[in-house]
């Protein structure tokens, strides 16, 4: 496990968060949220990695090297990194990156060059169908420092500015139909609960059409009739709540992420689980979201931009 880098100087960050960068304030908290890749800030995309090593690892995963960055982070094919900035304490909140499925690459063989490609199968009507209008999201995170459990007064309105990140994205890629990317569960998260909540979200999230699934599918620990008798409304809210309940009871909470898309929409698609195995053994789960289907509420409050 190696040490991780020092925080990148402050005044390196603020010269490469120019106008041209910044997209749109934040609904709340009065922070900033930029767009900006490896060439144009690779000082930022530095600190971006320095904090993500840290927020993983502190979950139980990360790279276990001193900065999180990969090929779609300073390689040839880039994403690229949406954050949430606070001007007031000269910090990165969070964020993640993206890219729009028109822009991807893809090898003579077949490979397409996404973090998303090694873990799970495309299908031919996905990558005809789906893949062009689709934006690719990945290692989304918020810094400790911001995350509720942390710092109630700090980290109130973490999440809700990565989802006005999101907002932003929809008009700036109006043509863009699916979110599509990966849900991260830790080793050290309580087994019964996992399951029960990847259950759930069979249950209420199939792929029906068959349009992505793992490798390499991650089995249950738990079997399959326990985790029936556990959800027996065949009624996504009755069932939800006890989901909820029965997660609590074993010690934990619905990660806050799962939490989030699972109440974005009703027509999410659940791809299944894959250990990543070059990320400290997490568990990802694909998913895909319909734009158009994401609840009028949510539209409604992450579209509209404050003055």
């Amino acid at each position: 496990m190696e040490n991780i880098i020092p925080p990148v100087d402050r005044e390196l960050l603020l010269k490469e968060l120019t106008e041209d960068k910044l997209i749109r304030k934040t609904n709340a908290g009065n922070n900033l949220i930029y767009i900006l890749n490896n060439r144009n800030a690779p000082n930022v995309m530095r600190e971006i990695g320095r904090l993500r090593e840290i927020t993983f690892r502190d979950a139980g995963g990360g790279t276990g090297l001193s900065i999180d960055l990969d090929e779609f982070d300073t390689g040839k094919h880039l994403f690229e990194q949406l954050i949430v900035w606070n001007p007031a304490d000269r910090e990165i909140v969070g964020g993640y990156r993206f890219l729009h499925g028109r822009f991807l690459s893809k090898d003579p063989d077949g490979k397409y060059h996404t973090p998303t490609f090694h873990l799970f199968r495309y299908s031919e009507k996905f990558v005809d169908e789906y893949l062009p209008y689709t934006i690719e999201l990945g290692r989304s995170f918020v810094q400790p420092a911001y995350q509720p459990t942390n710092n109630i007064r700090k980290g109130m309105y973490s999440l809700d500015n990565i989802w006005d990140g999101l907002g932003a994205i929809i008009l700036l890629y109006p043509d863009a139909r699916y979110y599509f990317g990966k849900i991260t569960m830790y080793p050290d998260y309580n087994r019964l609960a996992r399951d029960l909540i990847l259950f759930f979200m069979k249950k209420y999230f199939a792929d029906d059409e068959n349009l992505v699934s793992p490798i390499v599918p991650m089995p249950l620990d738990t079997d399959e009739e326990t985790l029936k008798n556990a959800f027996p409304n065949d009624v996504y809210d009755k069932d939800y709540k006890l989901l909820i309940q029965q997660v609590r009871a074993l010690g934990e909470n619905i990660p806050p992420l799962v939490n989030a898309y699972m109440n974005l929409s009703s027509t999410m698609k659940f791809f299944g689980t894959a250990i990543n195995n070059d990320f400290g053994l997490v568990e990802e789960t694909g998913i895909i979201i319909k734009i158009s289907d994401i609840y009028d509420m949510k539209i409604e409050r992450h579209l509209t931009i404050p003055e």
